[in-house]
């Protein structure tokens, strides 16, 4: 299934407090688009309302031109995927375990697993690097190998519209750049990819669009090269960065190279 999303006029937040209103954008099925903001800036809360794990205080989620309110929860399983920041886990299930939890839309009411379903999760172990890890406790794991548990989780549900929260937060740079490489290769499958990110440098690697929340409210919203500039940073996280550009293996590479003096006041 493609999906296409549409957020219109968003106002979230959680009971007797909004954290943002007037939020909207649009995605493509294949297209990635990169949710930069400071803390509390409420990233994770606009992530959570687009999931409807919190209820919108305004405004509508929309998947190919319908509302999602009225959608029974195992049909929102096989539209989106969730990759929460990286979780401790109290229970004992191993790696593989939490990754075939991602089967769940796709197994019959009183169902049990079938092989095809184990086929999917062990694929997907395999494709983000830790296939050796599979019958390790997940409360055992490190939190890089956990979180990459929570990706692994995402690809075997097989979902039309990916929502990634900092996916490579708890990520050494190897690991980090392995990820980034999987969003990529999502989107090429025709996966809509929304994630958040503290990096700017992330967005320049695999967004084609970047939306920058400041202050719960949608501050830029457009191409990657458009948006993160020098003047959208220093005005979003108050510190001055040059943008460089440099050539490598034939294609153009942006980065943020941040300056370590302090602003006056």
């Amino acid at each position: 299934m493609v999906a296409r999303l549409r957020v219109e006029r968003l106002a979230f937040g959680y009971a007797g407090r909004v954290v943002g209103r007037d939020v909207s954008f649009a995605m493509s099925a294949g297209e990635v688009l990169c949710l930069l903001g400071p803390n509390g800036s409420g990233k994770t809360t606009l992530f959570r309302t687009l999931l409807r794990l919190l209820e919108p205080h305004d405004g509508a989620v929309l998947v190919d031109g319908g509302s999602i309110a009225a959608l029974p929860r195992r049909q929102l399983a096989r539209i989106f995927g969730y990759v929460p920041q990286a979780q401790t886990g109290t229970f004992p299930f191993t790696a593989r375990e939490m990754v075939l939890m991602g089967r769940t839309a796709h197994v019959g009411l009183f169902a049990s697993p079938s092989a095809d379903d184990l086929r999917h999760a062990e694929a997907a172990l395999e494709a983000v690097g830790i296939a050796h890890l599979a019958d390790r406790p997940y409360p055992e794991m490190s939190g890089g190998e956990r979180q990459l548990a929570l990706v692994a989780r995402a690809l075997a549900q097989e979902p039309s519209i990916l929502v990634m929260d900092e996916p490579t937060a708890s990520l050494d740079f190897g690991n980090q750049v392995r990820v980034l490489a999987h969003v990529q290769a999502l989107a090429h499958r025709g996966i809509a990819v929304v994630l958040s990110t503290h990096d700017p440098d992330q967005a320049f690697l695999c967004a084609d669009r970047v939306a920058l929340l400041h202050d719960g409210r949608l501050a830029h919203l457009g191409a990657t090269a458009d948006v993160v500039t020098p003047a959208t940073l220093r005005e979003t996280y108050g510190v001055d960065v040059d943008v460089v550009t440099l050539t490598r293996d034939g294609r153009t590479v942006r980065v943020c190279v941040p300056s370590l003096q302090r602003r006056p006041e």
